[in-house]
Formats: C-alpha cells, structure tokens, sequence
C-alpha cells in the first residue's frame, strides 16, 4: 500500500474537480457579498478569505506537480473538503441579513402534526439509554465522512474524485439553499420567542433578529452524558442560527449511505446504526424541524443524482494519466 500511495505518477495538468467546483462556488459568494456590501459586518474580511483559499488552491495545484502521487492527490481534495467547516458558518454571515423564516416552517410544522416534534421526542425520552445513542449518532456525523471517502480512496480509487465531487457539490447545493432560505431551526427560534408562546402554538416572525442575537438553546436529553457533552460542546463552538432546511445532517449521510452501498455492503451495514440514530437526533437535539429531516433524505436522492450528472457532464477527466 505505501509503494502504491507513494510511488510518482504521470498525472493531468490542472485542478481537479473539488477544487473547480470549490473555486465556482467561491466566486458565486464572492458575487454576493458584492451585491450586498453595505449591508454586511465584514465583507472585506470574507472577500479576503475568499482570496486566500484561492490562491491556496493553485499554490496546491503546482506542489502537487512536483510530487505526483496517490496521496499528494488525496491531500489536495482532502484540504478542499475539510474547508466545508468554514464555508458552513459562512452561510449565516450572508444569510443573517435577509428576514428570517422558522416562523414559517414552525407553523406548517404545528399544522402538519398538531404540534412541534422537535418539543415532544426529548420531553418524552429524556433517559440516558436514549440521550447517549442519539448524541452518539449525531456525533458520529463528520466520522462518517472520512470514513466513506477513506474507504473509496483505499478499495475504489477509481472513483475517489468522483465520490468526493459528490459529497463537496452535494453540500455546496445546500449551503447556497441556507444563504436564500434563513431557518435556524429550534434550538434557536423557540428560545428567541419563549417557551409559552411554543406551547400555545403562537410562532411569530422575528425579522433579522439572529442578526444581532445567536443565544443557542441547551440541547435536551441526559446532561451528564458522554456524548451528550461532546455535541454540547461542538454545538457552542461551531453552531450558527442557520442551515436548519433542509437538514444537510440527513441529507448528506443519506448520500454518504447511498456511496457506502454502492462500494461495499459490509461498510453500509456498519454505518447503518448510526445513519438511523443520526437522523433521529437532529429532531431529538432540536437542531431542526421533523420537515427538515424529510426533505432532506428526500433532496440527498436529488442532489445524488444531480451532482453525479455534473461530474459526468463537465467534470469527468482522469485524476492520472
């Protein structure tokens, strides 16, 4: 394996497809954050960052053309994935400008079931054999990630560019839906409008107001848990008032299912455990709205296909010669 990973290869000139796709969506922000200059905390500083990773990215392009191997390649679309924790928070930045919408969703929520899910699943189990499962799960989210796309790059290099094209697309798709459709889900609004205004199924609108405030409500279930603690924490540190619809939790470890199946039955069958406990803890932990979850496994399906067609349109070279 290490010759292999190591050895130098004859390989293509140019980005790769992450990097294209990631410098495009780049540009489509940067557009943004011009249109709306004005209206922004610190738009210089993002256009800024936005220079950076770009000049990042070709910096990347020509290393790599001095050493040419299968793990100089993954540590180039390695580095364009896990840029995707800064360009999350990033949606909140453009999208806090815009009206916020969970009174909306908060509604049809109340009109659908006759109450809020989100409220009734953690007040019904608050016991610590169901807390820690779901955290777990939830937890369990970015593990799952690395592991797919680990496991492609090992046992089907073949497809590695693709799959990782489809994960950074997939979730690209998302966060320009976050930027245009501002819902933060329950763990923020519900605070933002009192517990009896939720009870009685009163959801107000609350206009920019995440703009200035972001105060998180404490996630429910068993407080002295292991993994609760551990989401708690990753919660207070990484969170933003956005990306609530559709949830990219489900939607993309719907996708990541769908890859893992693909490649290996054995790799489905032990993420299926904590695919089940992930999807239900994006409700459990009231990080959103039972819609959310819906539309996003059935949008991960969409955009499966979607961005696995862009691949084979525009995309599609091979990664060596």
């Amino acid at each position: 394996m290490a010759l292999d990973l190591f050895k130098r290869v004859e390989t293509r000139k140019g980005l790769f497809a992450v990097e294209k796709i990631t410098l495009i969506y780049n540009l489509l922000t940067s557009i943004l954050i011009l249109f709306l200059f004005q209206e922004m905390d610190h738009p210089v500083q993002m256009l800024a960052d936005r220079a950076v990773i770009a000049g990042m990215t070709f910096l990347l392009m020509y290393l790599y053309r001095l050493v040419p191997c299968k793990f100089s390649a993954f540590i180039r679309i390695v580095i364009q994935m896990s840029l995707l924790s800064y360009w999350y928070p990033d949606t909140f930045e453009l999208n806090r400008i815009f009206p916020n919408l969970d009174h909306v969703f908060a509604s049809v929520e109340q009109w659908i079931f006759g109450g809020q899910p989100a409220v009734w699943f953690c007040l019904r189990f608050p016991q610590m054999w169901v807390s820690e499962p779901f955290n777990m799960g939830y937890f369990f989210y970015y593990p799952m990630i690395l592991l797919v796309v680990v496991w492609y790059f090992l046992y089907r290099f073949d497809l590695f560019e693709k799959v990782s094209f489809v994960i950074v697309t997939a979730f690209f798709i998302y966060y320009l839906i976050y930027i245009f459709v501002p819902v933060a889900g329950p763990q923020f609004y519900f605070p933002a409008i009192g517990g009896d205004n939720v009870a009685q199924g009163i959801f107000p609108a609350i206009g920019d107001y995440f703009n200035h405030n972001q105060e998180l409500l404490p996630g429910p279930g068993y407080e002295h848990g292991f993994f609760y603690n551990l989401v708690e924490s990753s919660q207070q540190v990484g969170e933003r008032p956005t990306a609530a619809f559709p949830s990219s939790h489900v939607g993309m470890s719907t996708i990541l299912m769908i890859m893992a199946w693909r490649s290996s039955r054995r790799l489905f069958a032990c993420l299926l455990p904590f695919y089940l406990l992930l999807c239900g803890a994006t409700v459990y932990i009231q990080a959103h709205y039972l819609i959310d979850a819906i539309v996003g496994f059935f949008s991960a399906i969409v955009l499966y296909v979607v961005a696995t067609w862009m691949f084979k349109r525009w995309f599609a070279q091979p990664m060596f010669k």
